[in-house]
């Protein structure tokens, strides 16, 4: 039997489009959500450290198959290569209902004014695509604050002076430091930076009838044992779900956006749990498929009207996408930092996120998330020996010893940085596979440099022995850690894919809720910001949508 055509079909019940679904359901609109992983719990996909290293880049369980899933990069020199889900270089989050943000670390950040305008401050970047947003933070303010009580955000941004104004706090209180935290947060002090506590979607307290984190040390890349991490999975999409309104459908895989004869979105075409091709039409299509699968989707969706693809006519779809590179340093104690208190990242400075000189941008330090002993294993110093006894002695001595500070920077945005389909390589259901290309602009690079050097300072002022550093960028596709940008919204159809509330430029009722939106990915893990854009365009949807504008 058919499926019922409803108003609203969502691919991607992830940040964005966990809220979107929420958003509509709530305001009367019918919905289908359209999930390409499953539900998943802890006891599934428990904390086995061996599985999570070698399963996806950000150490997550709950990625896509091999079996199922592949990609293909282009390297600088021009090589090809299919890359598996279980290769970093596959540049995955996760597969599953509330997608990364089940595993995620749960950082809870607000963008700041300049991330919105960053070519006005920091004018015409050579090589790049630097652009300003179509919207402003304080467009955007009230979705922030909207997500954070929602969905759950633990914090106190009145500590942090270089914090973005906004109206009312966090809805809990702020993570208390462990022993390295405490540790480095005086040490910032002393070198005159303005250390404060992370803002976090996790518990500090208990809310929206969850308990509070218990403060294992094993939380960034897999699931929480008591629910007390926030993500989509446990606040909006079962808000969504108890409305009556919206229907989630898991393990289902989403091939093609479908145009009548008249050149219209009628909806989209999937393979169900069983492999059956399947037909959901709608009056509205929303993607939050995440910048790379969203991206693939409108490439793959050719017809007479659309021949490059939907919203590719001026060849933006798939360009300007980004990650986060995350430069860093270790620094090596003489005594134990480590009281297994987690999850272990919760001090973070903002002092080097704008308006270091000679520097376009820039993102926040802080340490790092407890580094579990098999990802040890690759955190030596360069004179250090990868194998053998010494190897061993050094890890069994210095495992309680070693301290990281890292932080997103913000990289600057290139048209060639880009997702496109492969002619050749298919997935399982004959899909034409992602395909990654370009490579790092040289920008990159200085400010990876200039943030390492403050990490290092940082440790070495809090009694390190020794410190090693890494610029944490490869010279290729970077998109394993925040990827964006692949749909960019902008008022100017002929160098944007959407308008201003991610409406696709050349379609009424297409509309894209996720990370490809953004114009730059600022210095910060973006979830928060996704959130807040899932509000943004949920919430115009909706009310556009009692209005009676039907989008047509």
């Amino acid at each position: 039997m058919a499926n019922q055509k409803v108003n609203a079909v969502i691919v991607g019940a992830g940040a964005g489009g966990g809220v979107v679904a929420k958003e509509l359901s709530t305001n009367g609109m019918s919905v289908v959500l359209i999930e390409q992983g499953d539900w998943i719990s802890y006891d599934e996909h428990t904390n086995d450290e061996l599985l999570s290293q070698r399963v996806t880049v950000l150490g997550n369980s709950c990625g896509p198959d091999d079996k199922h899933h592949s990609r293909v990069n282009i390297h600088p020199d021009g090589s090809k290569h299919i890359v598996l889900p279980s290769e970093g270089d596959f540049n995955n989050i996760s597969a599953c209902v509330g997608s990364g943000t089940v595993t995620y670390g749960a950082l809870a950040w607000r963008y700041m004014r300049e991330d919105f305008k960053m070519k006005s401050t920091y004018g015409h970047v050579s090589g790049s695509t630097l652009e300003d947003w179509p919207i402003t933070y304080d467009d955007l303010e009230p979705y922030y604050e909207k997500a954070e009580w929602e969905i759950g955000v633990a914090g106190d941004d009145s500590l942090n002076p270089f914090a973005p104004p906004r109206k009312k706090l966090q809805p809990m209180p702020p993570f208390t430091h462990n022993k390295e935290a405490t540790l480095l947060k005086e040490a910032a002090s002393k070198l005159g930076f303005h250390p404060f506590s992370i803002p976090m979607l996790r518990n500090s307290v208990p809310y929206g009838g969850r308990p509070a984190c218990y403060r294992m040390r094993t939380c960034i890349g897999f699931p929480c044992p008591v629910s007390a991490k926030c993500g989509t999975h446990n606040t909006v999409i079962p808000v969504a779900i108890k409305s009556g309104n919206c229907e989630l459908r898991t393990n289902c895989i989403v091939s093609e956006i479908i145009v009548n004869e008249q050149g219209k979105i009628t909806g989209v075409s999937y393979y169900d749990q069983n492999n059956k091709k399947q037909t959901q039409h709608a009056d509205i299509v929303i993607l939050s498929a995440a910048a790379i699968e969203t991206a693939r989707l409108l490439l793959n969706s050719k017809s007479k009207f659309f021949p490059n693809g939907i919203g590719n006519e001026n060849d933006w779809v798939g360009r300007n996408l980004q990650g986060h590179a995350y430069p860093n340093a270790h620094g090596l104690f003489e005594d134990d930092i480590f009281d297994d208190f987690g999850p272990g990242s919760s001090v973070a400075i903002c002092d080097f996120n704008h308006h270091n000189p000679g520097i376009i941008g820039g993102g926040y330090l802080s340490n790092s998330f407890i580094c579990m002993p098999y990802r040890f294993t690759n955190v030596r110093p360069p004179s250090e020996k990868l194998w053998g006894k010494s190897h061993k002695e050094f890890q069994r001595k210095n495992f309680k010893k070693v301290a990281e500070i890292h932080g997103p920077y913000q990289e600057i945005p290139s048209f060639d940085q880009r997702v496109q389909v492969d002619p050749v390589v298919k997935d399982f259901w004959g899909i034409p596979a992602a395909r990654l290309s370009g490579k790092t602009h040289e920008e990159d690079i200085k400010g990876c440099t200039f943030m390492a050097e403050k990490a290092s300072l940082w440790l070495k002022e809090a009694g390190a022995i020794q410190t090693w550093s890494s610029l944490g960028i490869a010279n290729g596709v970077s998109a394993g850690q925040h990827q964006a940008g692949t749909c960019r919204m902008g008022n100017d159809p002929k160098t944007s894919v959407t308008d201003k509330f991610g409406r696709v430029h050349s379609t009424p009722n297409l509309f894209v809720a996720d990370g490809s939106l953004h114009v730059t990915n600022g210095g910060f893990n973006p979830a928060l910001t996704i959130m807040a854009l899932g509000f943004w365009v949920g919430g115009y949807i909706a009310s556009e949508w009692n209005k009676g504008n039907r989008f047509k």
